[in-house]
């Protein structure tokens, strides 16, 4: 089996400790994680954890039986590039004097559709979002001028088919 990219996705509880025991789990594989982002998500008092890493299908059903294992996992689902819409966001902080002084910036930033969302005296920074390719493309394009600071999120996606964790729910809370 050859070694792609998947999303997971663990719904859950939102208790203290489970972020460290589901991080365990991919320790004791030596799997790393490429990219984590907790939120809530579309279920009231449910929270959703997004984690992305690049291993084989094997790997990734073993570990997504291991999670829900954690007795406040409601259930973990993985899915493949193909199957979901994802994005990721970064900022990026350059000199104030560049904006103006380099012409390129300007086109670097409107070339990529990314926004400045701060001008300070001594900084302004550059939000883009996008796939990871297209931020690291960006991140490449603007090294050359100095980059202050950058950032950039976890992974957030969504699946291009219904997801049954709502159904799913909606059968534990008539069965309670």
């Amino acid at each position: 089996m050859k070694k792609q990219w998947f999303t997971i996705s663990v719904y859950s509880e939102n208790n203290v400790g489970l972020l460290n025991r589901i991080s365990g789990i991919f320790l004791k594989r030596h799997i790393n994680i490429e990219s984590l982002n907790v939120s809530k998500s579309e279920i009231e008092g449910v929270s959703k954890f997004t984690i992305v890493v690049n291993t084989t299908e094997k790997w990734v059903r073993n570990i997504v039986g291991q999670i829900e294992k954690q007795i406040e996992v409601i259930k973990a689902f993985y899915h493949t590039d193909e199957e979901t819409i994802y994005q990721e966001s970064a900022l990026f902080k350059i000199a104030s004097n560049l904006l103006f002084d380099e012409r390129q910036i300007q086109n670097i930033i409107k070339d990529n559709n990314s926004q400045i969302v701060t001008v300070a005296r001594e900084f302004f920074v550059i939000a883009k979002s996008g796939r990871r390719n297209e931020i690291d493309e960006m991140h490449e394009q603007l090294k050359p001028f100095g980059i202050m600071q950058f950032v950039r999120s976890g992974r957030i996606s969504v699946t291009k088919s219904e997801m049954q964790i709502s159904a799913l729910l909606q059968e534990f809370y008539e069965e309670a």
